[in-house]
């Protein structure tokens, strides 16, 4: 609910960028996170730009994260650059969090607060990491300690009932009001620029007219049925597999478990009294602002390697549909409660022979797929161009028309990327020309041989080839300066009690209808939740007083809006109506963001940070694109 609210005061570069490190460690640590970590632009060297405690963040990181921002960007903005997006103070926004990132673990090694090794195996394998993927573990593992530092912060995070109450009241309020639309063409000049008074705008705003960076991809695909003859699996090397994985086969138990995790022990104890006294462990942590996970049937050493060895033994311990002691991991503690208990007999060679020769086949095909796929990738590192490879594997080659980013076709509105380089498209944008790749389309189905051909950066598209366009960007910009001092007259003429319509009627323009509009807070919330734009002067109108007017500026200088915020009806709500709890609840939890960015504000505070202001700023200039200084 507070949400909405919340989001109207962040900035706009901040919304876009999306970096969130700190945000998601505290709220769910996702496994798409460490997948984020893979090294990407390599460019400036290692060196320190901060030193946090013991802890330093480097050039290359804050490159390879800044990177990953803009094109992060591009996907709903393509035609952002990394000139723009550090102009927009987009760079400082990931150093920040980088700076914090690195205070936290340094505060965390100095308190005992570490990630241990198994604990980083089992976050890389939840994430489908490998080895030789180009994971730092150290990264993995700063993450890991941040999110131990921060949950306890955010954890069951209670406002008073009365706050609560009084904030569904205002959930529950009505406005009632009129919006006016003052469009900037109905007036633009209604005399036609000269060219020079175009070119001179052109010029000053150079910024409306970039072209997003457009690229060309050269692509082929295959099938897995370019690989052939591949062996079948012989008897001695199924009875080989059986021997090797002798344990797989023998009896084994499993459990269904629902489990939470909660970061102190008195909190344990409060949530299985709880469950004790009749409620079910799922509502328990609802009403805490918590969700409890179910496991899928897990064996006892699957478990351990999750959590710990400790929780484990408890869980494999109790009786099926019973709560387990009270465990330990690196995570925090665990709130277990035992589903359900399936015992699996063992088997013998003759009843697992087909099921092991499956396998036996899969891998042997995976195998020679990955040994086809390196030679492939051979090919091109010895110098064979794409279509010298295509050829070889009698496929054809494509070309994609201009790309953006987003998978746009340049010029083509609506049209899209064949949805087979969706894969490779991020990929795409980080490749010079001429640097051919094979990669998955589809894995273990489809495979794309792929280049680029052709890049275009994003620049502003020369002044004869847009005239048109730059016209009507003049026509909305001087119609924008109009239409606000005459916006400006209509608000001081209402303030004075003229009516709305009469005052218009003056302005002697065909504008659109006065709109009435009448709306709840919860309605409002609604719409964001449901994914719904909300009109600028429709957020106006929630912040203004009661009888007051005001002006504002449409999105892209499309003209300017009159509110009027005629009555404010307050709302009705019981102290004992259930959306007074839903309330107190969420309220919780952005009391507990709150909470946990305090703490990380402090923390940061008391490691200290020393900045290397020249490294910073020599880094800033090489993203930024400024020439270095000759001497």
């Amino acid at each position: 609910m507070l949400q909405f609210f919340r989001s109207l005061l962040h900035s706009r570069i901040g919304a876009l960028i999306g970096i969130g490190v700190l945000v998601i460690i505290a709220l769910a640590f996702a496994a798409g996170d460490i997948g984020n970590l893979r090294n990407g632009a390599s460019g400036s060297s290692g060196g320190a730009l901060a030193k946090v405690g013991d802890e330093e963040v480097t050039s290359a990181e804050l490159n390879r994260e800044a990177n990953d921002a803009v094109q992060r960007v591009r996907q709903s903005e393509p035609s952002m650059t990394m000139k723009s997006f550090i102009g927009q103070g987009g760079l400082n926004v990931v150093l920040n969090d980088l700076i914090d990132l690195a205070a936290l673990s340094a505060f965390g090694h100095d308190n005992g607060i570490v990630a241990g090794d198994r604990l980083i195996d089992s976050e890389l394998q939840r994430a489908g990491i490998t080895a030789g993927q180009g994971i730092s573990r150290d990264s993995v593992a700063q993450r890991l300690i941040a999110r131990q530092i921060l949950s306890p912060a955010e954890f069951g995070a209670i406002v008073p009932g009365d706050l609560a109450w009084r904030y569904t009241q205002l959930l529950a309020e009505q406005r009632t009001g009129s919006i006016v639309a003052l469009p900037s063409l109905a007036f633009a000049p209604e005399k036609e620029p000269s060219t020079a008074e175009l070119s001179t705008f052109y010029k000053a705003h150079t910024g409306m007219f970039v072209r997003p960076e457009r690229r060309v991809v050269r692509y082929a695909t295959f099938g897995d049925d370019a690989v052939k003859n591949v062996p079948a699996p012989t008897d001695a090397e199924i009875a080989a597999r059986y021997k090797a994985d002798a344990a797989q086969y023998g009896s084994v138990e499993r459990r269904r478990l629902t489990q939470l995790i909660v970061p102190t022990e008195a909190a344990a104890k409060a949530i299985i009294a709880e469950v004790q006294g009749g409620k079910s462990l799922d509502a328990a942590a609802s009403e805490k602002g918590l969700s409890a996970g179910k496991l899928d049937p897990i064996a006892k050493g699957d478990l351990a390697a999750q959590s710990s060895a400790a929780v484990a033994d408890a869980a494999f311990a109790a009786p099926s549909g019973q709560l387990a002691a009270i465990a330990r991991s690196p995570l925090g503690f665990h709130v277990i409660k035992v589903d359900a208990v399936e015992n699996r007999p063992g088997r013998t060679l003759d009843q697992v022979k087909g099921e092991i020769a499956t396998a036996l086949a899969t891998e042997k095909r995976r195998a020679a797929l990955s040994q086809f796929l390196n030679t492939v990738a051979e090919k091109f590192e010895n110098g064979a161009n794409l279509p010298e490879v295509a050829k070889g594997l009698n496929i054809a080659v494509k070309q994609s028309p201009a790309l953006t980013a987003d998978g746009a076709v340049y010029g083509q509105a609506g049209a899209t990327a064949d949805p087979v380089l969706k894969p490779v498209l991020k990929t795409a944008f980080s490749m010079q020309e001429g640097e051919p790749q094979v990669a998955e389309a589809e894995p273990g189905k489809t495979f794309i041989l792929y280049d680029v051909t052709e890049i275009a950066p994003a620049a502003p598209a020369p002044f004869n080839e847009i005239v048109n366009d730059v016209k009507f960007a003049y026509a909305l910009d001087k119609g924008s300066q109009s239409a606000k001092a005459q916006a400006q007259q209509v608000q001081a003429a209402v303030r004075k009690g003229e009516g709305l319509e009469a005052v218009l009627a003056r302005l002697g323009k065909k504008l659109p209808p006065v709109q009435r509009v009448g709306m709840t807070r919860a309605q409002l919330t609604q719409l964001q939740r449901a994914g719904r734009e909300i009109p600028p002067p429709i957020r106006l109108l929630f912040a203004m007083a009661s009888g007051t007017v005001k002006v504002q500026e449409a999105p892209q200088r499309r003209g300017w809006f009159v509110v009027v915020l005629d009555k404010i009806q307050p709302g009705q709500v019981q102290r004992n109506d259930p959306t007074v709890k839903v309330a107190q609840r969420d309220l919780g939890k952005v009391a507990g963001d709150e909470y946990s960015g305090a703490l990380r504000k402090a923390i940061t505070k008391e490691v200290g940070v020393k900045r290397n202001d020249a490294a910073l700023k020599a880094l800033h200039d090489e993203l930024a694109g400024v020439p270095a200084p000759t001497s």
